[in-house]
């Protein structure tokens, strides 16, 4: 798949010209990064910059931009002027608040698209001493509870409010009212919820969780991802277990542009991800992040789209929408 970037970088420099693709970029690119330091989007966004920025030939400035669930840094770079000088690392809520909350939030398809990044996986985890071992024995427990066992997440239509409810609705429970959600400001609240016992379990980010599985203070159940964590190979993925709408769930960043961008700017820039894709520096980072490179992998395009129609299908499902 990553010769397909390549193939669709000499067809576009064709089209425009050599030297309307070696213009650009003539100044520094500035990544905005639509949530706070420190975060998931935050160090994908800060290794984008520094292992593009030797092929793009020109430095990228990482510019953390937070508020309103990440819209407020999604529509800077959506209104701004395309002229690829700035440009967006987007995540899963691009495509998830639009789905949830249509007139509120920067349309999924406002963008132009220049490539996947990486999936960011999700697990659902329990505390180290709790007595399920498995997936199964998690839900049999809930079944049983009617509706006192509790979860941690950041907000009902959060990525990590779904991916609790996309787990019961499979398993022919309530999504909303089988399990109690308890909510929780951020990854490192929802953590500490678990491992102080205010929480039966959660079902978040990888990065916030694997300190504390490697420690023994917390047992990982299930992936939420496209394929097994290289630190947890032994855990299932919720698409290997048969779940099918938890299946499809995963955290992930994407560089976005504004519409309409020129095409020596696409072009430029998939021919920079193409060597991104390979640099040892940027898979080592994702490593660290508990991440999976996925550039080159998936038509970003037709990606954003699946994913805002799932979670908008899972709104109306699950009743934060209308049908």
């Amino acid at each position: 798949m990553k010769k397909l970037l390549g193939t669709i970088a000499l067809a576009v420099i064709a089209a425009t010209g050599p030297a309307a693709a070696q213009d650009y970029p003539d100044q520094a690119v500035t990544l905005v990064v639509p949530y706070g330091p420190g975060g998931a989007s935050d160090l994908a966004g800060r290794a984008l910059a520094e292992t593009a920025q030797p092929f793009l030939g020109q430095p990228v400035t990482v510019m953390n931009k937070p508020g309103a669930g990440g819209m407020n840094g999604a529509r800077s770079v959506s209104e701004g002027e395309a002229d690829g000088y700035t440009l967006l690392l987007a995540r899963v809520g691009m495509a998830l608040s639009p789905a949830v909350t249509p007139g509120n939030a920067v349309e999924w398809d406002a963008y132009t698209f220049l490539g996947a990044l990486e999936a960011t996986p999700m697990i659902l985890a329990v505390r180290g001493d709790a007595p399920y071992n498995s997936v199964e024995e998690l839900v049999a427990a809930i079944k049983d509870s009617n509706g006192a066992m509790t979860y941690a997440a950041s907000g009902a239509t959060a990525i990590d409010g779904f991916t609790t409810q996309a787990l019961l609705a499979d398993n022919d429970l309530d999504p909303l009212t089988a399990a109690t959600l308890v909510p929780y400001k951020g990854g490192g609240e929802l953590a500490t919820a678990l491992l102080g016992g205010h929480v039966d379990f959660v079902a978040m980010a990888a990065a916030s969780l694997m300190p504390h599985i490697q420690s023994g203070d917390m047992k990982a159940l299930m992936v939420f991802a496209p394929k097994r964590m290289d630190d947890l190979p032994e855990v299932a993925t919720a698409a290997e277990l048969g779940y099918e709408k938890a299946g499809q769930i995963a955290g992930w960043s994407a560089l976005y542009g504004p519409k309409n961008l020129p095409e020596d700017v696409v072009a430029k820039w998939h021919e920079v991800l193409g060597k991104v894709a390979t640099d040892e520096k940027w898979l080592d980072l994702a490593a660290r992040r508990g991440s999976i490179s996925t550039i080159g992998d998936v038509d970003m395009t037709d990606y954003a789209k699946s994913q805002y129609e799932l979670f908008h299908g899972l709104a109306q499902d699950f009743g934060y929408l209308s049908n």
